[in-house]
């Protein structure tokens, strides 16, 4: 057999192989914990009506509410809602923040006034920017929470080990979100929080000193520090981790609805 392969021409050798590495990668776990049956990108799945319709069925903007749910999930427990507790307060942090970006200027001469006077001469000014810090701090401690049950309860073992990867990254985005509204104010807990930062990336091998630059805008924190870290605040990290969590709720429930205990 293997003289036999020697004599095929090389496109047909490269070919042979592409075809066997494509299948294998097909038939491993982790492709098929990416893909739910149904997916057109599931090994075996050929174009026919019924699969067209598994594909439709496996849409994120279908079914996001089964017909039945498991009794473990509505059942009062001291885990209940963790997961709805971090969406609901992301939709709260997201209408303050379009309240506070009508009163707020990300400019080093005039961050720190705005918020004064946002505090001091708005109507409710004081309230909804409270409101988004505590929100903040909550959804940092929930979706903490909300990962310590699902990893003390086994809940990230097949078949939810790639929603687990997903989780994974939206903490990593909600402690960014965090992080980059710490500079906002532009007070002196800001800047020395935005120091300590950047030079921690700064030692990052390889390209430390490249993201140092980038997220400062320079050398040294200015200006143009805070335009970068406002953008990335309220404009890429919100967008980003609305994609993943389009994601994980839709795993959630093509992977047999919220987990119990294991």
């Amino acid at each position: 057999m293997a003289k036999d392969d020697n004599k095929l021409p090389i496109s047909a050798q490269i070919q042979q192989q592409t075809s066997k590495l494509v299948d294998q990668t097909q038939g491993s776990q982790a492709w098929s914990s990416i893909f739910r049956p149904g997916s057109i990108f599931r090994k075996g799945y050929t174009d026919s009506p019924r699969n067209r319709s598994y594909v439709i069925m496996n849409s994120v903007l279908y079914h996001l509410h089964p017909v039945k749910v498991k009794r473990h999930a509505v059942k009062v427990s001291y885990t209940l809602c963790l997961g709805g507790i971090s969406f609901f307060t992301f939709i709260v942090l997201t209408v303050t923040g379009i309240f506070l970006m009508f009163f707020y200027r990300p400019t080093a001469a005039q961050a720190w006034d705005d918020i004064f006077q946002l505090q001091s001469a708005v109507t409710f000014g004081l309230l909804i920017r409270n409101m988004h810090r505590w929100a903040a701090h909550l959804m940092v401690l929930s979706v903490f929470l909300h990962m310590a049950r699902v990893f003390y309860h086994g809940a990230y073992k097949a078949p939810r080990e790639f929603n687990w990867v997903i989780g994974v990254m939206l903490l990593q985005f909600t402690l960014l979100l965090s992080f980059t509204g710490y500079l906002l104010p532009w007070d002196q807990l800001a800047l020395w929080a935005v120091t300590v930062g950047t030079n921690m990336m700064g030692y990052t091998p390889v390209f430390g000193q490249q993201v140092r630059f980038v997220l400062l805008g320079g050398v040294e924190i200015g200006t143009d520090t805070l335009l970068r870290w406002y953008v990335l605040h309220v404009l890429f990290l919100p967008f980003v981790t609305v994609i993943f969590m389009a994601i994980h709720f839709w795993r959630v429930r093509k992977d047999g609805g919220i987990s119990g205990p294991l």
